[in-house]
C-alpha cells in the first residue's frame, strides 16, 4: 500500500477547479414563469392564438420580465462580473449571459432558475428545383403561376444575413403584394450596407443579433458588419431558395445557366442575421427565434444551428429545442436542416418531433466535365469551367507540376509549392505558360491547407491554358464538388482516373539520369463543364446529409423518433450570393452560388410549406408536417427505391428512413394529403414525459408544464410514422387520423411489415367524413431477433385517389 500526498492532491484539484471556475463563456438561463405569447393577460380574447407585440399588456409584462431578469441577476452576481446578452421574454422566458463557470453554478442554484447551459457554437449547416419538384405543373399552377405562389406568407430566416441588393429580393411595382399582413409586426434595422430601402416590401423586416458573437470573438469590422445585411452568402442563398423571386437569370462568369426561382416566389421574407463570418452562437440564433414568433412569422426556416448534441442533458430538452417546441405552441411552422456529417450513423442535429428535419439528396440536373488526353483517351471529372481553348478539341503541352518547379527557387519544399499549385512564384513560369498543368491532391489539401481558389490564382497569374487536379494514390479518392472557375481547370477525384493520367504523362516525357525533364511530350485539353445534363438517377440521398436514427442523448442512445423527416434537394443548388463572399473567396463578386447542404435542402421544404399554408391557411404546424411526410416517395425517377451515396465515389446502397425519412417530398400530393395525423402542444409534453428514465420534475423545470398525462411509451406521440427501438415481443401503437378533404372517403388499410415482425392492423378498413377521425391501431409481433433496424409501411388507400403512407422503423430485439 503506497502513501498519498493528500495535501499536494486536494492542492492540485483546487487549482484546476479554480482555473476552470474563471473560464468566461456563454450560457443561456430559462426561468420560471411565463413569456409573452403564453402570459393570458396579454392575450386580445380567449380565442387568441397569437399576441399583439404592441399591445400595453405584453409591453408592460415583457417590461416586467426583463426587469426580474436583471434583479436575479444583480442579486446573485458581483455587478459589473459579468455581461448579459440577451433577454428571451416572447416564446421563452430567459437570458443569456457571458460569465464565468462558477457564476453559472451560482445561477444554476438560485430560486426560479429552470435551467442553465453552455453555448455550443453555432454553425451554417435554385435554377432548376422547382421543374424537379413538378412546381410549375402543379402547386403553382393551382395557386395562379409564379406570380402568386405564396402570396400572404412570411417566411423568417434565421442565417448570416440577406444581400438586399440582390434581384431575387427585389420588389417590383407593377406587380404589388395584395396580402393582408397584420399578424405580423417587424422592424427594418439599419447599419452597414443595409439603409432603410433595403426592407422594400419583397425583404419585409430585417435585424440582427450580435451580443453573443461580440462577446465571445473581437469581430471583423471589414466583414462582420453590424447589420442585417450578408457578408457570407448562405443567407440569402437559403432565402433566395424558399423565396425568391421568379424568373431571376443566373448569369456567373459570363456564363447564363438558366434563371432561378425559389419554392413560394411570391412569400414575404424576414431576416433575423445570428451568424456572422468570425464566429456563431447560440444565444444570438435563439434570440433571434424569439424575437421572429413575437414579430409573426409563418414559416420558419433553420439552416443553422449546434453542430452536435448536448451534453449534459436530454436531446430534446436543450434551451434550443425548448424554443423549437414554443415556437410550434405559438403557432409557427419550424423547418430544420439536420447537419452534413454522413454518410455516418446517428449524427443528425434536428431531433424533435416538432421541428421537421430534413435531409439532403441530388437533382437529375449533372455538370459533366471532361478530360481529352493525346492519346485519345477521354477522363470524366468535375469541371464547372469553360473548355481549355476553343471547343475543347484543341491539344496542349501537358505539364506535372512538380516537374515546372524552379530549381534554384528560395522558397519551402512543401507540398503547396511542389505539387499543388497553390505559389506561382514556385514554378517556372516558361514552362506552363500555356500549357495544361496538373497539381496533385497532397498534404494541403488532405489537411485543409490548400485551395482551389490558389490554383485559379496560380494559373492566371501564370498564363496556364488550364488546370487538372488529381487525386493522390497516398490519400485516395477525394469528394469534388463543382465550383464555377473563373479559369479553364477539371478535377479528376478518382484514384485510378489520376493514374490513367499519370502513365500517359510518363510515357511521353522524356527525362536525364537526374530525372529533370528533357521534353514534354505528352497533351491535353479541357471540355465545356457547364453544360448541363438531365439523365442522372434521381434523387439519391447525398453523401454529406447526416443520418439517423435519432438520439436521447450524447451516447447516441436512440429514440422512439424518425429522423430525419423528409428528404429534398440540396445537391449543387444554385441560389443567390452575396459578392462580398467572405469565407470562400472563389466566389467573391459572384451573384449566384452553386452549393450543396443540408442548408440547401431545408428552405426547399420551407417553401413548399409557404406553398400549403397559403392553400390551407387554417393548418397548424403539425398539419403540415404531417402532409408533407404522408404523401412523400420513397422511390426515384427510374421508379426504384431511393438510393443513398456512400463512403466511396462513384458508390450507391439501398436508403432507408434513417436516410431520407418519410421520403422525397412531393408538394403536389401535400396540398391534398386527404388524412393528416395531428399532435400539439400537450401531447409533446407528454412525449417528454415518457421518456426513459426521465424525471418528470425536470420536465416541469423546463417547460413548465406538469407531467399530467404521460404517454405509456414515447412511440404513441401520434406522429406519421412509427420508430420502435427496442421491440419485444408484442407491442401495440394506436395512431389517429383526420379527415381533411371535403368528401367522405373509404380507406382499405395493408402493411408492408419490418423484417422479423409481423404487424396487424385494425381496422383493415373505414369510410370517415370531412373533419372526422379514426383509430388505427397497429399491433406488432416479433417473430426474428435482428441486430439492425428493419422498415416498413402501413398504406392507407382512399377511393378518391389519396394515398396515406406511415413509415415504420423497429429493432426487433426479442421474441
Amino acid at each position: 500500500m503506497h502513501d498519498i500526498d493528500v495535501t499536494k492532491e486536494n492542492s492540485a484539484v483546487q487549482g484546476h477547479l479554480s482555473k476552470q471556475d474563471e473560464e468566461r463563456a456563454i450560457y443561456s438561463v430559462l426561468l420560471e414563469g411565463n413569456p409573452v405569447a403564453f402570459h393570458k393577460a396579454s392575450l386580445d380574447d380567449a380565442y387568441a392564438t397569437r399576441i399583439d407585440p404592441n399591445c400595453e399588456t405584453a409591453k408592460a409584462h415583457a417590461k416586467h420580465l426583463v426587469e426580474s431578469h436583471d434583479f436575479l441577476l444583480q442579486s446573485t452576481l458581483d455587478n459589473a462580473s459579468y455581461n448579459k446578452l440577451h433577454s428571451f421574454t416572447h416564446i421563452i422566458n430567459g437570458f443569456s449571459i457571458h460569465a464565468t463557470h462558477s457564476q453559472a453554478r451560482r445561477l444554476k442554484k438560485s430560486p426560479g432558475v429552470k435551467l442553465v447551459e453552455k453555448d455550443r457554437g453555432a454553425k451554417l449547416m435554385t435554377t432548376y428545383t422547382p421543374e424537379f419538384l413538378g412546381l410549375p405543373r402543379g402547386i403553382w399552377a393551382q395557386e395562379g403561376g409564379d406570380r402568386n405562389a405564396g402570396e400572404g406568407v412570411v417566411m423568417g430566416f434565421v442565417d448570416s444575413g440577406i444581400n438586399p441588393y440582390h434581384p431575387s429580393f427585389a420588389y417590383d411595382p407593377m406587380h404589388p403584394f395584395t396580402s393582408n399582413l397584420s399578424h405580423f409586426s417587424g422592424a427594418c434595422e439599419t447599419g452597414p450596407n443595409f439603409p432603410a430601402s433595403s426592407c422594400n416590401g419583397k425583404i419585409l423586416s430585417a435585424r440582427f443579433f450580435s451580443a453573443g458573437a461580440q462577446a465571445v470573438a473581437a469581430l471583423n469590422a471589414s466583414v462582420d458588419f453590424l447589420s442585417p445585411f450578408d457578408a457570407d452568402g448562405h443567407g440569402s442563398h437559403v432565402a433566395s431558395t424558399a423565396a425568391g423571386n421568379a424568373g431571376v437569370p443566373v448569369v456567373v462568369n459570363g456564363f447564363f445557366y438558366g434563371r432561378a426561382s425559389g419554392m413560394a416566389p411570391r412569400a414575404r421574407i424576414a431576416v433575423y442575421k445570428a451568424i456572422y463570418p468570425s464566429v456563431g452562437t447560440m444565444a444570438d440564433i435563439i434570440a433571434a427565434i424569439d424575437q421572429a414568433v413575437l414579430d409573426g412569422v409563418d414559416i420558419l426556416t433553420l439552416s443553422v444551428g449546434p453542430d452536435q448534441p448536448p451534453e449534459d442533458t436530454v436531446t430534446f430538452l436543450s434551451v434550443y429545442d425548448i424554443s423549437l417546441l414554443f415556437a410550434r405552441k405559438a403557432g409557427v411552422f419550424v423547418v430544420q436542416a439536420t447537419g452534413n456529417k454522413g454518410p455516418q450513423p446517428s449524427t443528425i442535429v434536428s431531433f424533435s418531433p416538432w421541428a421537421l428535419g430534413v435531409a439532403a439528396c441530388s437533382t437529375d440536373r449533372k455538370y459533366p466535365g471532361s478530360l481529352l488526353l493525346g492519346n485519345g483517351q477521354i477522363l470524366s471529372g468535375v469541371g464547372f469551367s469553360g473548355p481549355s481553348f476553343g471547343n475543347g478539341s484543341i491539344l496542349h503541352k501537358l505539364v506535372l507540376a512538380k516537374d515546372a518547379v524552379k530549381a534554384n527557387g528560395t522558397f519551402p519544399r512543401t507540398p503547396q509549392y511542389i505539387e499543388e499549385c497553390q505559389h506561382p512564384e514556385a514554378l517556372d513560369p516558361e514552362i506552363v505558360l500555356g500549357s495544361v498543368v496538373i497539381c496533385t491532391f497532397s498534404a494541403g489539401f488532405y489537411n485543409g491547407a490548400s485551395t482551389l481558389a490558389a490554383i485559379v490564382g496560380t494559373s492566371k497569374a501564370l498564363g496556364m491554358m488550364g488546370f487538372i487536379l488529381a487525386a493522390n494514390p497516398k490519400y485516395g479518392d477525394f469528394i469534388a464538388e463543382p465550383i464555377p472557375f473563373s479559369v479553364s481547370g477539371i478535377m479528376i477525384p478518382s484514384v485510378a482516373d489520376a493514374q490513367i493520367i499519370s502513365k500517359y504523362y510518363e510515357g511521353q516525357t522524356k527525362r536525364d539520369s537526374r530525372g529533370t525533364v528533357t521534353e514534354f511530350g505528352g497533351t491535353a485539353a479541357i471540355g465545356e463543364g457547364r453544360i448541363a445534363s438531365f439523365t442522372v438517377r434521381a434523387p439519391t440521398v447525398s453523401r454529406f446529409s447526416s443520418r439517423g436514427p435519432d438520439i436521447i442523448d450524447i451516447n447516441n442512445n436512440p429514440a422512439d423518433v424518425l429522423k430525419p423527416d423528409i428528404l429534398a434537394p440540396g445537391h449543387q443548388i444554385w441560389a443567390a450570393w452575396s459578392p462580398v463572399s467572405a469565407l470562400e473567396p472563389m466566389l467573391a463578386g459572384n451573384n449566384f452560388a452553386l452549393l450543396s447542404g443540408t442548408s440547401m435542402a431545408t428552405p426547399h421544404v420551407g417553401g413548399i410549406a409557404a406553398l400549403i399554408k397559403q392553400h390551407n391557411p387554417l393548418w397548424t404546424p403539425s398539419m403540415i408536417a404531417s402532409a408533407i411526410s404522408t404523401t412523400s416517395t420513397k422511390y426515384d425517377n427510374l421508379g426504384e427505391p431511393i438510393m443513398a451515396e456512400g463512403y466511396k465515389i462513384n458508390s450507391l446502397y439501398p436508403s432507408t428512413p434513417f436516410d431520407y425519412g418519410a421520403g422525397m417530398v412531393n408538394p403536389d400530393l401535400a396540398i391534398d394529403p386527404g388524412l393528416i395525423l395531428l399532435s400539439g402542444f400537450e401531447d409533446y409534453i407528454s412525449f417528454l414525459c415518457s421518456l426513459p428514465n426521465i424525471d418528470p420534475a425536470i420536465i416541469t423545470a423546463v417547460t413548465g408544464e406538469f407531467c399530467q398525462y404521460p404517454l405509456a411509451h414515447p412511440s404513441f406521440l401520434n406522429l406519421p410514422s412509427v420508430t420502435l427501438s427496442a421491440l419485444t415481443g408484442y407491442f401495440s401503437v394506436r395512431r389517429t387520423v383526420k379527415n381533411v378533404a371535403n368528401s367522405p372517403e373509404t380507406y382499405l388499410v395493408s402493411v408492408l411489415p419490418p423484417n422479423g415482425t409481423t404487424v396487424n392492423l385494425y381496422p383493415t378498413w373505414f369510410t370517415i367524413f370531412p373533419q372526422g377521425t379514426q383509430d388505427l391501431e397497429i399491433q406488432f409481433s416479433v417473430n426474428q431477433v435482428r441486430d439492425s433496424f428493419s422498415f416498413g409501411e402501413v398504406v392507407l388507400t382512399g377511393n378518391l385517389n389519396h394515398i396515406v403512407r406511415i413509415t415504420l422503423s423497429v429493432l426487433p430485439v426479442s421474441v
